[in-house]
């Protein structure tokens, strides 16, 4: 992809996968302390489809996208631990592109074990659930944790993690095609369906309750989640794939023994100094050791990235999605 052939994913307007339009861009060289980079791989995630809808408001126009892998081109003034030609991926806003250039101090380079394509897949997948399972209630052998959605994007991180650290995974999912796939990545059991998730959850765990529910579904997930936990446990609510949670009154939390309810975003759990290498660095370890695979389910062109929309949003993907430039 020349400069001259440069373009961007942006919408004018919020609404469904038909507002996503590809506009010619000028790559914008990098000032004091960022990078240009040449993008190789953009990962495709739920938050960029509640950017395009509008349930989390941007400024408009915008360029989607919040992961990406590619070359760097060009570095600014300032940036020491990077040059032309180096390997890197980044979180980021404004991915959907063949160009970008941001902060340089948020891009991580890729080990050589590590491809282009599974560093775009694994930046906000991995560092997600490096968040869950670490920077939170950290999970430890022996605790028991429920798993919804254990065959998406994030969970087919997440699944393998919890259980390679000593967790029993109890996963909820939709079909038996993918109950089966969870029990390939490590879920010890897996309840399909989602109506009388709690009942079945504890029916499977002797009776009680759960240490941790890890729940990315949302609305139609919540109350399962909130009756599968033991006294104390944590409610760890991080997306919205049916829909933003309703308002759970804080005597619910009470009734179900002194729970915990959390909504954390993964950049906030990066800000601290270190944070991104630390993170970053357990993920690609992981990656390495067999833990995990970078599981890239499907492939997109950039320009085709409508029709991704909605293959994520009807829920036919399964692992990481890929837009190639």
């Amino acid at each position: 992809m020349t400069e001259q052939n440069a373009y961007a994913i942006r919408i004018q307007k919020t609404g469904g996968p038909e507002v996503l339009a590809a506009e010619a861009i000028a790559p914008r060289a990098p000032g004091a302390g960022e990078a240009l980079v040449r993008q190789t791989a953009v990962g495709l995630n739920f938050i960029d489809t509640y950017h395009r809808s509008g349930l989390y408001p941007m400024k408009l126009p915008a360029t989607l996208g919040s992961e990406a892998a590619g070359v760097v081109e060009a570095v600014g003034e300032g940036v020491t631990h990077l040059k032309a030609g180096d390997r890197v991926a980044y979180l980021a806003g404004g991915t959907y592109a063949t160009h970008y250039t941001g902060a340089a101090a948020s891009m991580v380079s890729l080990p050589d074990f590590v491809s282009d394509e599974e560093g775009a897949a694994l930046m906000l997948k991995g560092l997600t659930a490096w968040m869950l399972l670490f920077e939170i209630r950290p999970v430890k052998a022996g605790d028991t944790v429920l798993i919804w959605a254990p065959v998406g994007g994030v969970g087919t991180i997440l699944t393998p993690w919890a259980a390679h650290l000593g967790a029993r995974v109890i996963g909820v999912t939709s079909s038996e095609e993918k109950a089966a796939k969870a029990k390939a990545l490590g879920a010890a059991e897996v309840v399909v369906g989602y109506d009388g998730v709690a009942e079945k959850v504890r029916a499977l765990n002797g009776g009680k309750g759960v240490d941790i529910a890890f729940d990315s579904v949302g609305k139609i997930s919540a109350e399962g989640s909130l009756g599968s936990l033991k006294p104390r446990g944590w409610f760890i609510t991080y997306g919205n794939a049916s829909g933003p949670v309703d308002p759970i009154p804080p005597a619910r939390l009470a009734q179900g023994g002194s729970l915990i309810m959390t909504r954390p975003g993964v950049f906030t759990f990066l800000q601290p100094p270190g944070a991104l290498a630390r993170g970053a660095g357990l993920v690609f370890e992981a990656l390495k050791a067999g833990v995990f695979k970078a599981d890239i389910g499907q492939r997109f062109a950039l320009k085709d990235v409508a029709e991704a929309h909605k293959a994520l949003e009807s829920g036919k993907t399964t692992g990481a999605t890929i837009l190639t430039p």
